[in-house]
């Protein structure tokens, strides 16, 4: 029960951290990362980004924790969807 907690503390850590990224490199400097909703979609509804936003997030990700992303993945843009499933993905691609 121990790990679990951990990895719950290790989860929420990353979600703030992402959500903190997002902030710092699409300049939403009008927000905080707790009126972020991790499980809101970050386009179109929810925090609104568009394909800019996209691709300065998806260049912030690479750089910030290592993930090779590949543009044209399907699965990339489920991946994107939410602060959550990117967090999960990030620590997926770290497990």
């Amino acid at each position: 029960m121990k790990n679990k907690t951990v990895d719950e503390n290790t989860m929420e850590a990353l979600i703030n951290n992402i959500k903190q990224m997002i902030i710092e490199t699409l300049n939403l400097e009008d927000i905080t990362p707790d009126e972020i909703e991790t499980d809101a979609p970050l386009f179109g509804e929810g925090l609104g980004l568009d394909s800019i936003d996209a691709l300065e997030l998806g260049l912030a990700v690479k750089n910030r924790y290592g993930v090779a992303l590949s543009a044209e993945s399907e699965t990339l843009r489920a991946h994107f969807f939410s602060v959550a499933t990117l967090a999960a993905f990030i620590n997926q691609q770290h497990a």
